[in-house]
């Protein structure tokens, strides 16, 4: 990195440290500019000299808390046999840690950013590149398609090739397991329902099984074995 790039990635560690510290006491619903300026030792001024606005300091501050979900995801992965199988283990994955951390995920998946999230997230990326050293192609193409939708078409394509799946049927599953998702992260953080973190994210994965197991050919669902610890 040149010496302007240094001081970028200094400023942002300095602020991003402030950002998490704030929400390991308080909560990231608690954070503000000004809270984070002054653990930080800088004025709110500052601070938006480097993010644009609250919501893009909060979204690099919750990337933080996804560690234990990345380091986590690649076991998952490997209990799967064929591609949709894999894919099922990666959404008991996601639903596991989404749902132990709500205020942390819909940050990063559900609230206005106001631009790009693949553009916070590539910037991201390029200052921390080592949180991706040790990850395979696999995860870092999961990991950098922020897009949760075009993610998971991008991921289960394959299994077109291995005749689960019908190719025009790919993207109906990524959006509709998308809207399962969101629709019960919003019921879940809203307390529209009286579920425990635990059994929402048992009867999202649930729903997610069932809504991919319609779009299998009958003749070919024997082929998919899952079983959630969920």
């Amino acid at each position: 990195m040149n010496r302007k790039e240094i001081q970028k990635a200094r400023m942002w560690q300095y602020f991003l440290d402030a950002a998490t510290e704030v929400i390991k006491e308080e909560g990231i619903e608690k954070v503000t500019i000004r809270k984070i300026a002054a653990r930080a030792g800088y004025t709110s001024s500052t601070a938006y000299n480097y993010f644009t606005d609250l919501s893009h300091l909060k979204f690099f501050a919750a990337m933080r808390f996804t560690t234990d979900y990345i380091e986590e995801l690649p076991a998952y992965l490997e209990k799967g046999e064929n591609r949709i199988e894999k894919w099922l283990y990666s959404w008991e994955c996601f639903c596991k840690h989404t749902f132990n951390q709500p205020e942390i995920y819909a940050v990063i998946f559900m609230e206005n950013l106001g631009s790009v999230p693949e553009e916070f997230l590539s910037g991201y990326y390029q200052i921390y590149r080592h949180e991706l050293i040790g990850l395979s192609d696999e995860i870092k193409s999961i990991i950098m398609e922020h897009d949760f939708a075009k993610r998971s078409a991008l991921y289960i394509k394959s299994a077109v090739e291995e005749q689960l799946i019908k190719e025009e049927d790919i993207d109906l599953i990524a959006d509709t397991t998308l809207m399962i998702w969101k629709g019960m992260m919003n019921t879940f953080l809203n307390r529209r329902r009286n579920y425990t973190k635990e059994e929402a994210a048992r009867i999202t994965l649930h729903f997610v099984y069932e809504s991919a197991l319609k779009m299998i050919p009958i003749d070919k669902r024997e082929k998919i074995t899952f079983h959630p610890e969920l």
